[in-house]
C-alpha cells in the first residue's frame, strides 16, 4: 500500500521534473546564489567577496547606520512583530507617521502603506476597476501590475511600449466602457527607460480615465532629491495614483500608494492585502521613516548615483557594449541569447563581479542581458574594476 502511494505521488509530480528539465535544457533554470553579508558596493556571495552590480540598493541605505539604529530602537520599543492586520490591532503610530511622511515627500494629499510594492499593486487595481471596466496597460509593465489587473476581472488592453498615440487609438476603439484605468511603470525595471508621463496625463485627462504609475524604480532616483517621476516631470496633482516600494532606493521593505485622498481612504476599506495580511514590522517602518529623513536632508546620495551612472555608461558604450534604451541607473548589457548571458555572468563572477543574467520569462525570448544596477555606494575605483572585468569577458566571448 505504501509503495503504491509513493508511485502515485511520483507520477503526479512528474510534470514538475519534466518542466524543470526543460528549463535546464533551454538555459533558463535560475541558480539562486547566497549572500552572507550586508548589502553594499562589495558583498560576500557563495563565500566569495565580489563587486555588487545586482541589488536595487540605489542609495546605499540598506546598511546605513541611521537606518540600522532606527530599526533597533523600534524593536526595543514595539517588539519584533505586529501580531495583527492593520484594521484590527496592527496599526502603530509609526505606520501613520510613515504615511504622513510619504505623502509630504511625494507632494500628494495622502498615502497608505502595504507589505510590499507587489501587494500595493494587488490591492489597488482590483479596488478601482472590475467587470465592465477596461485597464490600458503598457506591454512591459511589471508582473505585479499584470497580476493585479488579472485579479480585477476588468478587460485588459495592452498597448505598445511607451506609445501614447497607439494608446489613444485603443482607448477610442474600446468605447464605450464604464471606467477606464491607464497604468504604467514609471521606470521600466529591465530596460531602464522612462514612461512618457506628460503625454499619458494629457490622454487620461482628455478621456476622463484614472492614471496610475508604479514608481518603484523612480523614487530615490528621479525628481528633486529622489521624489520620483511625477516630480521629475512637474506633474503634481495630475496623476491619480502613485505606487511605490520601500525595498529599492529606500533600502528596506514595504510598499505604498500615494495620491488623492479619496483613493487612499477607499484602499483602507477595500485593499485586500491591507485588510487580510499582517502589518509591516515596527523595525521596517521606523527604518523607512529614517530613509525619508536622509533624503529630505540632502541630495548628496542621489547626485552621486547619477555621477556614477553617467561615468559607467559612457565607458561601457566606449568599450562597444549595447546598453539598449536605458535613461536611468538601470543598465542592461544586451546579449540577446540566454546561453551567452549566463556564460557572461559566470565569467564575471570568476572575475570578482556579481552581475546576474536576466532571461525569459523576466524579459522576452531573444532579449537576454546582464542587468547592471548602479549605486551611490560605488566608488570610481569600484566602477573601473567592474569595467575592466566587463572588457575582459566581453573580448573573450567575442561580444565586443
Amino acid at each position: 500500500m505504501g509503495g503504491e502511494t509513493r508511485i502515485k505521488t511520483e507520477e503526479k509530480l512528474r510534470f514538475l521534473e519534466e518542466e524543470m528539465a526543460a528549463l535546464r535544457e533551454a538555459n533558463l533554470y535560475v541558480h539562486i546564489r547566497t549572500i552572507s553579508s550586508p548589502q553594499g558596493a562589495w558583498i560576500e556571495v557563495d563565500g566569495k567577496r565580489v563587486l555588487n552590480f545586482c541589488s536595487n540598493n540605489y542609495l546605499g541605505l540598506a546598511n546605513h547606520p541611521r537606518m540600522r539604529q532606527a530599526a533597533k530602537e523600534a524593536v526595543d520599543r514595539y517588539g519584533v512583530g505586529p501580531a495583527a492586520v492593520r484594521t484590527i490591532a496592527g496599526t502603530l503610530d509609526l505606520h501613520l507617521e510613515l504615511e504622513r511622511r510619504i505623502a509630504a515627500f511625494k507632494g500628494v494629499e495622502a498615502a497608505i502603506t502595504f507589505q510590499s510594492g507587489f501587494n500595493a499593486n494587488l490591492a489597488t487595481i482590483p479596488a478601482l476597476v472590475g467587470e465592465g471596466d477596461v485597464i490600458f496597460s503598457d506591454e512591459l509593465n511589471h508582473a505585479s501590475i499584470i497580476d493585479g489587473s488579472r485579479l480585477s476581472r476588468a478587460k485588459i488592453v495592452r498597448y505598445p511600449h511607451n506609445d501614447p498615440k497607439a494608446l489613444e487609438e485603443l482607448i477610442q476603439k474600446e468605447q464605450p466602457f464604464r471606467r477606464g484605468l491607464i497604468v504604467t511603470d514609471g521606470v521600466f525595471s529591465m530596460d531602464g527607460d522612462i514612461a512618457p508621463l506628460p503625454e499619458l496625463v494629457e490622454i487620461a485627462e482628455r478621456w476622463g480615465l484614472l492614471l496610475m504609475v508604479d514608481d518603484a524604480h523612480g523614487e530615490g532616483v528621479l525628481g528633486r532629491g529622489g521624489r520620483g517621476i511625477v516630480d521629475h516631470f512637474g506633474l503634481h496633482g495630475r496623476v491619480d495614483i502613485e505606487v511605490g516600494t520601500m525595498s529599492k532606493a529606500f533600502g528596506v521593505v514595504g510598499g505604498y500608494v500615494a495620491g488623492r485622498r479619496q483613493i487612499v481612504e477607499w484602499l483602507r476599506q477595500r485593499g485586500r492585502p491591507f485588510l487580510f495580511s499582517s502589518a509591516t514590522t515596527a523595525a521596517d517602518t521606523a527604518a523607512c521613516i529614517a530613509a525619508i529623513d536622509l533624503l529630505e536632508e540632502s541630495t548628496e546620495l542621489v547626485d552621486r548615483l547619477w555621477e556614477n551612472t553617467r561615468f559607467f555608461k559612457e565607458e561601457m558604450r566606449r568599450l562597444g557594449f549595447d546598453l539598449g534604451r536605458s535613461e536611468t541607473p538601470i543598465t542592461p548589457v544586451m546579449l540577446y541569447e540566454a546561453p551567452i548571458a549566463q556564460e557572461f555572468s559566470r565569467r564575471l563572477f570568476e572575475e570578482g563581479v556579481f552581475a546576474m543574467a536576466i532571461g525569459y520569462p523576466t524579459v522576452p525570448k531573444g532579449k537576454a542581458r546582464i542587468r547592471v544596477m548602479l549605486s551611490a555606494t560605488h566608488t570610481r575605483e569600484d566602477l573601473e574594476f567592474g569595467l575592466r572585468a566587463f572588457e575582459r569577458v566581453g573580448k573573450t566571448l567575442k561580444v565586443i
